[in-house]
């Protein structure tokens, strides 16, 4: 029997917001000795997507290399505590990656990385078997793992090793205070080779493509390969492109605390609409454009819930009337 596993490549973030942003913005004491405060959370993008695709009730498998120091123990009890199978990370020695995240009035945010040296970035061949990846039905990467050295080499080596027999979906999630938005444009056409399916936020694309017409970009990216292009537009929805076929799904309305992770459950509602209907496994062949924009329409309610909640905490099934997958 075919596999029905999702399989989420990429890194475990610990984003820390200030709780006394008053503070932060003009230097009153915010606490005992003029500290300032701040709460960390689990987090980075392919974490996130992990941990909602299993909490829809998709068996999701994390790839990933987590730390052994404090963070790193936050993300294993995160992640397991969400229903994600851990057996195919590495135990690092390297310390995690840390973020601060700062929120504008919208609730938008903006980080400052501390990420040299970190463990998410130490992938080698070796590491990325086949037997670490697993009989997947899908193989989701992106961000910051699939740019930065030394590890970004061997996991697009992953990427084109797994898609003779599973899907592969990329989500860029660019980040430009890190890397130079130049990297995601050289490679973006070696990765709509490989890849089936692409989400990126209106945003990542402007980092990308800048100034170009969203319809030319997905046409683009069609003739160099991957069938699926869903761009996401914040409050404006999403517009879906099947090989050239348009249409825009409509964002549900909804009380926006922040927008952290709202992209990463995104793919995930995206993703696991794509299983139940049967659609992941290959090349997405039997993808129409109805089939896509459905999905999608079930995305954005993922990603309206993960906005109406503090930090990236995405809804379990119950939360959209699905049967609850614990």
């Amino acid at each position: 029997m075919p596999s029905s596993q999702v399989a989420v490549l990429g890194e475990c973030v610990a984003d820390a917001f200030v709780t006394n942003p008053l503070a932060a913005q003009d230097g009153r004491d915010g606490g005992p000795g003029g500290e300032l405060l701040l709460r960390v959370l689990p987090g980075g993008g392919p974490a996130n997507t992990a941990v909602a695709l299993a909490r829809l009730g998709t068996p999701t498998r994390f790839l990933g290399r987590l730390s052994g120091d404090t963070f790193g123990a936050l993300f294993r009890s995160h992640l397991a505590a969400s229903g994600v199978d851990l057996t195919g990370c590495v135990d690092a020695a390297e310390p995690s990656t840390l973020a601060v995240a700062t929120l504008d009035p919208a609730g938008q945010a903006r980080y400052s990385f501390h990420a040299d040296g970190s463990a998410d970035w130490g992938w080698s061949v070796a590491e990325l078997t086949a037997g670490r990846i697993g009989d997947v039905a899908c193989l989701h990467t992106g961000s910051l793992a699939l740019v930065r050295a030394p590890g970004a080499e061997a996991v697009e080596e992953a990427l084109s090793a797994t898609a003779a027999r599973a899907t592969i979906s990329i989500d860029p999630n660019v980040r430009a205070a890190l890397v130079d938005p130049a990297v995601y444009r050289e490679r973006m056409p070696r990765w709509c080779a490989v890849a089936d399916m692409i989400r990126l936020s209106d945003e990542d694309l402007e980092h990308i493509r800048p100034g170009e017409p969203v319809e030319r970009v997905c046409d683009a990216w069609h003739e160099a390969g991957v069938r699926l292009v869903v761009v996401t537009r914040g409050p404006l929805g999403a517009l879906v492109s099947v090989d050239g076929e348009r249409a825009s799904v409509p964002a549900p309305p909804t009380r926006v605390v922040d927008t952290v992770g709202a992209g990463d459950s995104f793919t995930a509602g995206l993703l696991h609409r794509l299983r139940a209907g049967g659609l992941l496994g290959g090349r997405l062949d039997r993808l129409d454009l109805e089939r896509a924009a459905d999905a999608a329409a079930f995305a954005a309610r993922v990603a309206a819930l993960t906005c109406s909640a503090p930090g990236a905490d995405p809804p379990w099934a119950r939360d959209l009337g699905e049967p609850d997958p614990r």
